[in-house]
């Protein structure tokens, strides 16, 4: 591996370079990308650079103990039982921060998430699921913008869009992307039965102009006016707009801000997204687009994960994870969660590289 770091360093040395070339920042695409591998490679070089020295404090106490005896022999066997430690746990280190970077690292995440299979029952539960992800943003400090709801009857979201920023929003929340069921006796059930619901969660790394360069001749912008909830300035004036991509069919409304313009906005960030996610699963020759394969059906059948009232119990089919302790789950404390599948993911990433 120490190989590797001989070839990573010559490349962070050209990374410096052409960032000293006061024409990058006018080209600002290039600059974006410059800067980003920057970070990446003096992460990487940083923990090579550690197992290399702790690799040559190694060999050096073990000509030291060929050469010495007595307390100078044991004080360099220590010495030497230390190296080796450090050696063990950097080399971990160094594997996992050797597997490729995800492109979309650091990037503020946009969430979708609509009710699915069970009436409005399961527009309750995408309420609770918004509280969730709402509650774990808090506890991470990441800040939180909504894009757009549509309440349901009795207070739930038939759909909610929220965008996550902070530096490990998309780290911790990608997995989250597929039908979540939830097992309870339903706020409208008057016989203490309990059902089965379900609720999808989409999960896009937020696009911007330089990731995406829309045609505007490609969009068909409509405007009405809004409806549902929000005192006089509902149905007053045209301020709701609808932007369909008519190549794709990608259609994205918008109605929550009072201003037409703000909406517009809105709605074309969330549409650079789904197109961006859409193009590199097309790259990656997947079935189909992003937000059909996290998705899928939103039938029951289908679900990532399981959340059951009457046992207090989470499970994520994916990796066979069970918990017993749904309401603290839902109050945001989705540690236990999330870290299990980022290490799962990074297990298998390793098992690939090796």
């Amino acid at each position: 591996m120490l190989e590797r770091l001989d070839d990573l360093e010559s490349e962070l040395a050209e990374v410096e370079a052409r960032l000293g070339d006061p024409e990058l920042a006018s080209r600002r695409d290039e600059f974006v990308a410059t800067t980003r591998r920057h970070a990446e490679l003096s992460d990487v070089v940083g923990v090579g650079r550690a197992l290399r020295s702790a690799t040559d404090d190694a060999e050096a106490a073990r000509q030291m103990m060929a050469e010495t005896s007595g307390d100078d022999r044991d004080e360099m066997r220590d010495e030497l039982r230390d190296a080796e430690a450090r050696i063990e746990t950097l080399t971990g280190e160094f594997r996992l921060a050797l597997l490729p970077k995800d492109p979309h690292e650091g990037r503020a995440v946009i969430v979708e998430i609509r009710g699915a299979e069970g009436g409005e029952e399961a527009n309750l539960f995408a309420r609770d699921l918004f509280q969730m992800y709402e509650a774990f943003a808090r506890r991470k400090g990441w800040s939180l913008s909504m894009i757009g709801s549509r309440v349901s009857d009795l207070g739930g979201f038939t759909e909610v869009t929220a965008s996550f920023s902070g530096p490990d929003a998309w780290t911790l929340l990608k997995h989250e992307a597929g039908p979540h069921r939830v097992q309870r006796v339903p706020e409208t059930e008057s016989q203490g039965r309990v059902h089965t619901s379900s609720a999808t969660v989409v999960v896009l790394p937020e696009a911007d102009e330089i990731d995406l360069q829309l045609d505007h001749n490609e969009l068909q912008i409509d405007t009405y006016r809004s409806s549902g909830a929000g005192g006089q300035h509902v149905n007053t004036t045209d301020s709701a707009v609808r932007i369909t991509h008519v190549p794709t069919g990608i259609t994205v409304s918008m109605q929550d801000e009072k201003s037409q313009l703000q909406n517009r906005e809105r709605a074309l960030t969330v549409l650079r997204s789904r197109l961006l996610a859409a193009e590199r699963e097309k790259a990656d020759a997947e079935a189909s687009d992003a937000r059909r394969a996290q998705i899928g059906g939103g039938g029951r059948s289908e679900k990532i994960r399981t959340y059951n009232f009457k046992e207090n119990r989470v499970t994520d089919h994916r990796i066979g994870l069970t918990i017993h302790k749904l309401d603290r789950v839902l109050a945001g404390e989705l540690d236990d969660v999330v870290d299990a599948l980022v290490a799962d993911e990074r297990t298998r990433q390793l098992a690939t590289a090796e």
